[in-house]
């Protein structure tokens, strides 16, 4: 399994109109949805996401008033304070949790500072084996995801060759 985040950038960059297709071909083919979780969590089992953090130093998080509530409470704060303090409101993606030069604020070297009362979308990434809906309704962001996570790159990988996807 490929997990050098240089490579699996510029792999996943390189591939992206090849993942873009697969995608668009794995909505018009019927699978069982279990093969692919099956794959999706041995490859989450084999990579530790501690080991990585990538996800935290490059995407953004959209948080909802619960994870507001969650996360302001574990922290042993007020909602606004936390608001104010710890988030950002956007156009496109709404409310986020802040970043500064090395990422997610709450990102300690490798580790999540709140791990244990984390936003949901942290709990869930990279979406492949948890998610909102079917695995298939949320392979539109898998594209963008396997330019920085290995997970998702190596699920895409192992889900195009049991597939026998023609690249």
């Amino acid at each position: 399994m490929l997990t050098d985040l240089v490579q699996i950038k510029r792999l996943g960059e390189k591939q992206r109109g090849e993942n873009l297709k697969f995608r668009a071909w794995m909505k018009r083919h019927n699978f069982v949805e279990r093969r692919f979780k099956a794959i999706a969590e041995r490859v989450e089992d084999a990579i530790d996401c501690k080991e990585c953090a990538n996800c935290c130093r490059v995407a953004t998080t959209q948080i909802s008033e619960r994870d507001v509530e969650q996360v302001a409470r574990g922290l042993g704060m007020k909602k606004s304070d936390f608001l104010r303090d710890y988030t950002v409101k956007t156009d496109d993606e709404g409310l986020i949790l802040r970043r500064d030069e090395k990422g997610c604020v709450f990102l300690e070297g490798n580790l999540c500072s709140i791990y244990e009362f984390r936003p949901n979308a942290c709990e869930l990434f990279p979406h492949l084996v948890k998610g909102n809906g079917s695995l298939l309704s949320r392979m539109w962001q898998m594209p963008d995801r396997a330019v920085y996570c290995p997970i998702v790159f190596n699920t895409l990988e192992l889900f195009k060759k049991e597939t026998e996807f023609k690249k």
